[in-house]
């Protein structure tokens, strides 16, 4: 055999091989991570990374993947930077055979995120926060928010102050200041505030804290003059902590102040010591760590040397929101491939699992995180799943669940959504879809 002819039977073997090559399917499933470990929002962002990354090893540990597939990850530091996050996911969004969702973790990250998801095909999973207006999924159908809003977060915590007032109509005349940080994720609430202040009659104060939040003497002079009734805050890393030492430095009542889901986590109060004892906050799951799902992190995860962090820093309300973060993600491409078969899914395919995911109290006991948080139900037009709240306080050493769940004022919130979807849709040259025709 001549050289020429081992060259052409070797240039043969290429060409018939290479399409097979590039047809090669991917065997797991690549979940890249916007995180925030360093700079002045790494106290948020520490525990909700960890939780995410416990979750996803969790699955793999324990169940060998979602359904035999496993879970890959790559972290990527964004600082809780628009800029950065976007050149995260742009860096990522093609590694290992291609993201099938993204987790922003940043109202600001997200906005920018929402127009490539329908051109990249990647769902953009805005849990609790992002662009409120998303939640109709007509317009909006490759984000996802649930298990509830913003605007809906807002309506529950005046519904929740009104119970404590002794009924809705008692809040004529009284004073809520909204005490936010300066960006777009600070903001979101405060359109659905303005309008139940002009319904409830009561004095809305919004008082905005530019970020990172380290500097708040002049607002919390405000404060101390305006002298609400009830103070609610929508802030995030150090501008959370600071915010709670300040109040407890004006003499200000801590169980009339209530932070968002965002805005109450040990982080926030530890460092006010005592100061910080009755202050509240929104939740839609438990603390601590009470649940099976707990029991099987220590002993398939840090047991075996694999936890992201420590084990006693386990159940802080910002942790298990990384857990319930992953858990939903799960739950969703277990979804998609109880349609689409136990093998890795594209995004289209995740994007029909999560619009279509029903997870129940069942499904919730099997996780072992059943009264951990509720079940979610998500439909083409409602991506927001309507979920309740509970609120939780914190007694100086732990939180504690101190109300029932909470129903959003729906009737209030979901016209405002679709107004909103209608005119965000349009910047994006989007065009309503017909629900009744999707499968």
């Amino acid at each position: 055999m001549t050289w020429r002819t081992m060259t052409s039977m070797v240039l043969a073997t290429m060409v018939v091989a290479s399409p097979l090559s590039v047809a090669a399917q991917p065997k797991e499933l690549f979940i890249p991570l916007l995180v925030y470990r360093t700079g002045p929002f790494a106290p948020s962002g520490i525990p909700i990374a960890n939780g995410f990354v416990d979750y996803f090893t969790l699955i793999n540990e324990r169940d060998g993947g979602i359904t035999g597939v496993k879970v890959v990850w790559e972290e990527c530091e964004t600082q809780y930077d628009t800029k950065q996050g976007v050149e995260c996911y742009e860096r990522l969004k093609g590694k290992s055979g291609g993201a099938v969702l993204v987790n922003p973790y940043s109202t600001g990250i997200t906005y920018q995120l929402i127009p490539k998801a329908p051109v990249d095909k990647v769902v953009t999973f805005s849990m609790g926060y992002g662009m409120s207006a998303s939640s109709d999924g007509r317009w909006f159908p490759w984000v996802f928010n649930f298990p509830t809003n913003y605007w809906s977060q807002a309506s529950a915590v005046i519904r929740y102050i009104g119970q404590q007032e002794g009924g809705l109509d008692k809040l004529k005349g009284k004073k809520i200041a909204h005490v936010f940080h300066n960006s777009p994720y600070g903001k979101e609430a405060n359109p659905t505030l303005e309008e139940l202040a002009k319904k409830y009659q009561f004095e809305l104060t919004l008082l905005a804290v530019d970020t990172p939040g380290q500097e708040q003497k002049a607002t919390w002079l405000q404060v101390r003059r305006l002298n609400p009734d009830w103070v609610f805050m929508s802030g995030w890393g150090v501008m959370n902590q600071v915010a709670i030492k300040e109040a407890a430095s004006i003499g200000y009542k801590m169980d009339h102040f209530i932070g968002n889901w965002w805005s109450a986590n040990d982080s926030d109060v530890v460092p006010a010591g005592d100061g910080a004892k009755g202050y509240k906050g929104a939740t839609f799951h438990a603390p601590g760590t009470n649940f099976k799902v707990h029991a099987d992190l220590v002993k398939f995860v840090y047991d075996k040397g694999k936890g992201a962090g420590k084990k006693e820093e386990m159940g802080a309300p910002l942790y298990n929101r990384g857990i319930v973060n992953a858990m939903l993600s799960a739950e969703a491409i277990r979804t998609a491939m109880t349609k689409f078969g136990s093998k890795p899914v594209n995004g289209e395919q995740v994007r029909w699992g999560f619009e279509n995911l029903n997870l129940t109290d069942k499904r919730l006991e099997e996780l072992g995180v059943k009264g951990f948080t509720h079940p979610v139900k998500v439909t083409c037009d409602d991506h927001e799943g309507s979920g309740p709240l509970l609120i939780q306080q914190w007694d100086g050493k732990k939180w504690n669940i101190v109300s029932d769940w909470i129903a959003p004022m729906r009737e209030v919130v979901r016209p405002k959504i679709e107004a909103a979807a209608v005119e965000e849709g349009k910047k994006l040259g989007y065009t309503m879809r017909d629900c009744s025709k999707e499968k």
